[in-house]
């Protein structure tokens, strides 16, 4: 069952989906769960898919549309923003905190790929956020941001010139994928470049090269040290910088939980039917525990 539903963040009507058990009755009080997914994605990629995942599993969750992506306009388009993210996060899990279908007491964040930092950072603003869970995560701080991208030379190249583009009088957009396009952000990635996978009509394909800064300049793992609310990382070492989830499970000690999948590829995690449901039930136990 899913519900179209709209909500505000900094004056923007942001459009999500409201995925319930299909046994769901009026009157029911589910614990909810705020579902976000990679960057450059929308509502209808990995969030979506986890979202109907979980509510199979009993419970009410929210897959979204960022601003000025998807369905949710903005002036600003297509802008990879950790903290303008972070704050649209926020509003939807104050959102779904209000929902008649959500107990309020009951409410947990999932993030996937590059939204388990921003995921994390709104469990550390947001009292209503009890449990956390991050899928794949990406997370990245300055080391593996240079290892990453080219080193210092490669990242001060690329902060440049988005700090160019964000001066440009009119934004300056690159295609996100493509199996063509060298000058794409994914070039010939899996997933996005295919029709009947991630390259579906309500994905935007378009990265804004004013994101830049904040992304490269973005420490996705040092929330680590300050949050204390219980946590659990699915991921593995074939998949995105696993060096970053290890560095964020050791510095989180006793409050976060990581499972390790053998030979699982990112991209594995944002469809592939069985990691998918193995990824989907180890979060249901967790939350079954932490949501109590």
């Amino acid at each position: 069952m899913k519900k179209r539903v709209t909500f505000e963040s900094a004056g923007q009507t942001l459009v999500g989906d409201l995925y319930l058990p299909d046994s769901y009755s009026e009157g029911d009080r589910l614990p909810g769960v705020v579902v976000t997914g990679a960057w450059m994605t929308v509502k209808e990629q990995m969030a979506g898919t986890y979202a109907a995942e979980l509510a199979d599993r009993g419970y009410a969750a929210l897959a979204f549309d960022f601003r000025g992506w998807g369905q949710s306009p903005d002036e600003v388009r297509f802008l990879e923003d950790p903290a303008r993210k972070t704050e649209d996060i926020n509003a939807a899990v104050n959102f779904l905190a209000k929902r008649p279908e959500v107990d309020s007491a009951r409410i947990a964040g999932l993030g996937v790929c590059a939204s388990a930092g921003y995921m994390s950072d709104a469990a550390l603003q947001n009292a209503n956020i009890k449990s956390l869970t991050l899928v794949a995560p990406w997370l990245h701080d300055a080391d593996i941001v240079d290892a990453v991208y080219g080193g210092e030379e490669g990242v001060s190249g690329l902060i440049g010139i988005g700090r160019e583009a964000a001066q440009s009088n009119e934004p300056v957009f690159l295609e996100a994928a493509s199996l063509t396009n060298e000058n794409a952000v994914m070039y010939q990635a899996p997933y996005y470049t295919e029709t009947d996978r991630g390259l579906i009509p309500e994905f935007d394909n378009r990265f804004n090269v004013a994101s830049w800064e904040g992304w490269l300049t973005y420490d996705a793992i040092q929330t680590a040290d300050r949050l204390e609310k219980p946590t659990l990382l699915v991921h593995s070492e074939a998949a995105a910088i696993p060096q970053g989830a290890r560095e964020y499970a050791n510095r989180m000690g006793e409050n976060a939980t990581a499972i390790w999948l053998p030979e699982v590829t990112q991209f594995d995690f944002y469809d592939r039917p069985d990691v998918v449901k193995t990824a989907a039930d180890a979060v249901a136990r967790h939350l079954e525990e932490t949501l109590k």
